[in-house]
């Protein structure tokens, strides 16, 4: 609850950080267990561009969903980047999806929705070896995202 009189800090500001377009294999449907509907959505590579970070998406990584509702689904993917100069960046990346059941219906099925009627936000997190990425660790992003029958993108941004 806002108290009059107190002052409160301005919110963070974003910078943008990077376009990352991530190719996706079709879902591995897992049924339901346990009362939750669990699909794998495989990682075929992809890429990514942004001011500060070039690179690909490597093959090998797969995004872990749980069909909440018929409008709702939490992600969780798992993957790699490897930047323009070899080096190679962890992403663990937590999200939302919801939308009407019919939407999001359509997108389970492999179909094309349009973007704007989808609430798909996530917050990535990144680790890297390397000195020079090491500092994506100490960070907080935030992405909005789309999903396409063959990809996923996302654009990241960095809370500052």
């Amino acid at each position: 609850m806002v108290q009059p009189g107190v002052l409160h800090p301005a919110p963070p500001e974003l910078s943008y950080f990077a376009r990352i377009e991530v190719n996706v294999a079709a879902p591995i449907d897992l049924g339901v267990a346990d009362g939750e509907h669990r699909r794998i959505v495989p990682i075929l590579g992809g890429t990514v561009d942004g001011p500060l970070l070039k690179g690909s998406v490597l093959a090998g990584g797969a995004d872990y969903q749980v069909l909440r509702s018929e409008t709702l689904s939490q992600l969780e993917a798992r993957y790699a980047l490897e930047t323009d100069d070899g080096d190679r960046i962890a992403v663990h990346n937590l999200g939302v999806r919801s939308g009407s059941a019919e939407d999001i219906s359509r997108i389970v099925r492999g179909e094309t929705v349009d973007p704007t009627r989808i609430y798909f936000r996530s917050s990535p997190r990144f680790s890297a070896g390397s000195e020079r990425w090491a500092w994506l660790g100490s960070r907080v992003f935030i992405a909005t995202g789309e999903r396409t029958p063959e990809t996923v993108l996302l654009h990241v941004y960095l809370v500052e």
